[in-house]
């Protein structure tokens, strides 16, 4: 009972961000420029987050992060590490389309970092995973070449950096360095078994503006 009503807790404050995310208007390009703000999905009790960069095409167009090539992509990675859906968290540093899907400016990325914080919290993973560079700039504060092969902290979390489906798309050899890089997790996650048991799998997607 307990856990269901943190569950529902998470739900309602996960929601209304996603609705205030939705309204935000401090980039002037992107809330312009954007069909829809994409939020994020999965298990808000997961404790796994996986951390993107921004909205592509698609996930401007359905408000859902990681949908197309690189999301199916993304979907087979989990399953190769025994992991689904229920049992992550999945969201961006930046909640808009850049335009033409042009790396996210500091000032855009300083803009969002307040939903970004709060996104975490609120999920509060015991892991976190950064796909490609301005993922583990924003958390890290290294370029993702130089952030890999190693654990690192942000705030209370262990924090693993890695590709970015979209750069394993353009260079299918790198697949196997994120297979490397996700490796210490998996193992943690065996031994500990701390994936999640009771699932329940939610989208918190933008809304149109």
């Amino acid at each position: 009972m307990i856990a269901l009503k943190i569950l529902e807790e998470k739900n309602r404050i996960l929601l209304r961000m996603k609705h205030e995310v939705a309204d935000c208007i401090k980039c002037k390009e992107l809330c312009l420029t954007r069909n829809q703000t994409v939020f994020g999905k999965g298990n808000p009790n997961a404790k796994i987050l996986l951390l993107g960069e921004a909205a592509g095409r698609e996930e401007d167009q359905t408000g859902i992060p990681f949908v197309g090539r690189a999301g199916q992509l993304l979907d087979n990675i989990l399953k190769s590490c025994g992991w689904s859906l229920d049992d992550v968290y999945i969201c961006n540093v930046i909640k808009c389309r850049p335009p033409q899907n042009r790396l996210p400016s500091p000032e855009e990325i300083e803009n969002c970092s307040g939903f970004l914080r709060k996104q975490i919290e609120v999920v509060n993973p015991k892991f976190i995973v950064c796909l490609g560079s301005v993922a583990s700039q924003a958390l890290v504060g290294l370029p993702v070449g130089k952030a890999r092969e190693k654990w690192h902290v942000y705030e209370n979390y262990d924090v693993i950096c890695s590709y970015h489906p979209a750069y394993l798309l353009r260079n299918p050899a790198a697949k196997e360095l994120v297979w490397k890089d996700l490796q210490p997790l998996i193992e943690v996650v065996r031994s500990k078994n701390v994936l999640v048991q009771g699932r329940n799998t939610e989208e918190h997607s933008g809304s149109s503006k």
